[in-house]
């Protein structure tokens, strides 16, 4: 328990922490990357190079310490951290790293105004959280183990299929190296890869893109532009390859409930919504699929689409091309701005939304959705990355 002095220590100082957020993460994560070279697998250096990371640690530090007397207004937020951090391999041993690494970059960037009492009060703030936050990992890390097929850490998955869904984005087919049983998941939930890249240790959560209960995991890659993970799973995994997984994790999932369905998506943020897909129809669903791709040769998995509609005709289905082709004359182009989905959306707006895809377009359709009557909590969102500002 936080003592009552700390606590008033951290409410005197949050605002000039809160000031120096960006740049408190702006020092700690080169510190820590210099102190403990070994925990830089853990981070995606794009992210790190983009800002995203530091901007989402400044937001949670800040975060944590205005709601200390409260902790329970920041459920989803530890729950997405939690999951997270089990997925990457987090330990209880990386805690002290962090918080040694981030106490110094307080007081590097307070200078005389952090104190010992004032890093003191900081440093039992994070011991709190810390604890929160290994205690509910430890739970994850256990319920994984202990179901059918699950397993703690790392295990080998084989590669015994490879399918190009589009210029751009390759499906890896994968089943457990040992033979033995495979966990299943929800629709919705990714996996952890962790990889050896030219002698670099590097680990990223892909979303898995196929219904559950079909005997292997599949996720689908979208190669990036200079993606150190992406370029070599495109060039360098070939089927009978062995990949390292940690087990499936996330709460981004398609919940139960019997409204009417809209999954809204953007590029490659379609893979999670088509592991709802079969599942949702297969319920009884009414599903609302919108998508939205640059042209025919970057858009994934549009035959698959198809033909679930052939087999579920109440299925509503829209794609769309923002940068169309000569060849993609006659298919519908465009943005799903708000006109778009005023008229493709059930006029009831008592439905759930599933949205995913690049920043812009999530921010964009949001506007849209809460514009047009659709409560914000039934809009659920993940980012492929740091958590970030929803309403820009």
């Amino acid at each position: 328990m936080l003592s009552q002095a700390s606590k008033d220590i951290i409410a005197a100082t949050l605002p000039a922490v809160k000031a120096c957020a960006s740049d408190i993460t702006g020092v700690f994560y080169p510190l820590m990357f210099e102190r403990y070279p070994e925990v830089k697998a853990f981070f995606n250096q794009t992210h790190q190079a983009q800002g995203t990371q530091r901007q989402a640690l400044a937001n949670a530090v800040v975060a944590y310490a205005a709601n200390l007397d409260r902790l329970e207004v920041l459920g989803d937020a530890v729950s997405l951290i939690v999951q997270k951090h089990v997925s990457l391999g987090i330990q209880p041993e990386h805690y002290p790293i962090v918080g040694e690494c981030l106490l110094a970059a307080i007081r590097e960037v307070l200078g005389e105004a952090a104190t010992d009492a004032v890093l003191g009060a900081w440093g039992e703030a994070y011991g709190q959280l810390a604890e929160l936050l290994i205690g509910a990992e430890e739970a994850q890390y256990a319920g994984n183990a202990a179901r059918e097929g699950g397993w703690r850490g790392e295990r080998a998955f084989k590669v015994v299929r490879r399918e190009r869904e589009s210029e751009v984005i390759e499906s890896f087919y994968l089943q457990p190296a040992d033979a033995g049983a495979l966990a299943d998941f929800q629709p919705g939930q990714y996996i952890g890869l962790l990889l050896e890249i030219d002698g670099q240790q590097v680990r990223r959560n892909y979303s898995l893109s196929c219904a559950p209960g079909l005997g292997y995991y599949r996720i689908s890659v979208k190669r990036e532009p200079g993606g150190l993970v992406s370029s070599y799973l495109h060039e360098r995994v070939q089927v009978g390859d062995e990949l390292l997984l940690s087990a499936p994790a996330g709460d981004f999932v398609l919940n139960d409930a019997e409204r009417p369905l809209v999954l809204l998506s953007g590029g490659v943020g379609i893979t999670p919504t088509l592991s709802m897909l079969r599942p949702a129809l297969e319920n009884g669903r009414a599903v609302h699929f919108l998508h939205g791709a640059l042209n025919s040769r970057h858009q994934a998995f549009g035959a698959d689409v198809a033909a679930l509609q052939q087999d579920f005709p109440a299925l509503q289905l829209q794609v769309l091309y923002s940068e169309p082709l000569a060849e993609d004359a006659g298919q519908p182009q465009g943005l799903f701005d708000q006109a778009k989905l005023a008229a493709l959306l059930p006029a009831e707006r008592d439905l759930d939304v599933y949205l995913l895809g690049p920043r812009a377009f999530m921010q964009s359709c949001y506007a849209s959705l809460r514009a047009l009557g659709v409560a914000a909590e039934r809009i659920r969102y993940e980012f492929f990355g740091p958590l970030e500002a929803i309403e820009g």
